[in-house]
């Protein structure tokens, strides 16, 4: 069991969804759990693969279509209409606003934030269904991926872990 004394000791979270608000609830969760020396492991697939591919992940943007909660960040009222989202251009605006925020409280880019949870000991995989569904290759992924994995080899690396879907 992935608890001791009623505390979680390891975690695989499982990303699925390749947007700025997909991707960083997971980074967010391995890092918070290797500094609480909680062993972590995330299991990128479908659209959240784009967050550990070189050519890609400096390149994510935020869904502003079809996402209902979607407001400025100061805006503490309404959300933005979604027929909005479909405006060219709101996409890329609405991520430089995001990020603008997440730098003033010092929260990494993707592609730091993978290096730091690797650092730190947590554990990258991609799926390989995925890998093969978008014919990519081992030397698509960031360095930091350990291994190109299938669900049966995920669900046995996270044997007594709490699974998270972010």
């Amino acid at each position: 069991m992935s608890e001791a004394d009623g505390k979680i000791t390891k975690v695989s979270l499982v990303c699925s969804k390749g947007s700025l608000e997909g991707i960083y609830p997971a980074l967010i969760m391995a890092n918070g759990a290797r500094m609480e020396g909680i062993e972590a492991s995330i299991f990128f697939t479908f659209f959240g693969l784009y967050a550990i591919l070189k050519k890609f992940n400096t390149k994510i943007k935020i869904a502003t279509v079809g996402n209902p909660a979607m407001r400025v960040p100061d805006a503490k009222g309404m959300p933005l209409p979604t027929i909005i989202g479909a405006i060219p251009g709101i996409s890329t605006f609405a991520t430089r606003m995001m990020q603008k925020e997440m730098e003033q409280l010092d929260i990494p880019p993707i592609p730091e934030f993978i290096e730091m949870i690797h650092d730190a000991g947590g554990s990258l995989y991609a799926c390989k269904a995925t890998a093969d569904m978008f014919h990519l290759k081992p030397e698509d992924f960031c360095d930091e991926v350990e291994k190109v994995l299938t669900v049966g080899e995920f669900y046995a690396l996270s044997a007594g872990a709490q699974i998270i879907f972010t």
